[in-house]
């Protein structure tokens, strides 16, 4: 198998690249390895003396803007603010097994943020975006099931990990039901995806957890966890590699859980068209965002 390295990362010049989360963790690392390629990198960030001080420590032409994913109002402010044509968009940013929480919206802090967030962001960019649509997923989304009934857990007792797992399933369904949609218009431009296997980032460090959960994971991470720069690339694997649409890209390794990057199975869930065009639908109506692809070719 021919590995993967950032010394395969080509070179970006003339390319402009929106990273969604990029001022911590795999984000930053993502952010920062493809400006020291020469891509123009936006730092899409909801801190932005966070996201500032990240820049800071890159080279390269980088620009930190506000996103908060958990705010429509803010996501529609970010694209209409970015007029410039964007050659890859990655959706990176996420959440991970809060307490019951809503976004500014009204929906599930991570359904609205690791999906519907970067759902609406998608549609409203991606009459711009040139050439790949990157959403970061995870392993756990073969624990994940969609329930059209209840997506937003107002009914039922709510369960953290359940709605993280959702959430990163969600990621998957619509990654293939977005490259189905641009296959159909003609479009050239990819939807992939990637998972970072596990990471030693600020998702798994759940300081607002009890003590047990706290020793447990960071056991976890001791022992599999590899570093965010390694954990950057399967997103960088999945945003310049030559691959197929839908393509999804995670660690090699035991588990999957590290390892340099190949392309990986995922759920028999994650591979329901019905439910995926069904998840397009009802998010469009959450969202009020719509599929226009930008009428382009590649230069």
């Amino acid at each position: 198998m021919t590995t993967f390295t950032a010394s395969d990362l080509p070179p970006m010049d003339g390319h402009t690249v929106v990273v969604t989360g990029a001022n911590s963790g795999i984000g930053r690392s993502t952010a920062r390895m493809l400006a020291a390629k020469g891509a123009r990198v936006v730092l899409a960030v909801r801190d932005l003396g966070r996201g500032r001080a990240a820049a800071a420590g890159m080279t390269g032409d980088v620009e930190v803007r506000r996103l908060d994913l958990a705010d429509l109002a803010s996501v529609r402010a970010f694209a209409a603010d970015l007029t410039e044509p964007i050659d890859v968009l990655i959706n990176n940013a996420g959440v991970m097994i809060p307490p019951l929480s809503r976004t500014a919206d009204g929906f599930e802090l991570q359904l609205g943020t690791n999906h519907l967030g970067h759902f609406a962001l998608t549609n409203l960019l991606l009459p711009r975006i040139r050439r790949r649509v990157v959403t970061v997923s995870s392993s756990g989304h073969r624990m994940g099931t969609i329930d059209f009934g209840d997506l937003n857990w107002e009914r039922k007792p709510y369960r953290a990990m359940g709605a993280y797992a959702q959430s990163k399933l969600a990621n998957l369904l619509f990654t293939a039901e977005l490259q189905r949609r641009l296959t159909e218009a003609g479009s050239p431009v990819l939807a992939t995806a990637a998972h970072p296997g596990m990471s030693a980032t600020n998702l798994l460090r759940p300081e607002g957890h009890g003590r047990l959960r706290r020793f447990a994971t960071r056991a976890a991470v001791a022992l599999l966890a590899q570093s965010d720069d390694d954990g950057a690339l399967p997103t960088l694997y999945a945003a310049v590699a030559d691959l197929p649409g839908n393509a999804y890209a995670g660690p090699s390794g035991f588990l999957e859980a590290r390892g340099t990057p190949k392309l990986v199975g995922r759920s028999a869930r994650a591979q329901d068209a019905e439910a995926a065009r069904l998840l397009w639908q009802i998010s469009e109506e959450l969202t009020e965002t719509t599929f226009r692809p930008a009428e382009i070719t590649l230069r």
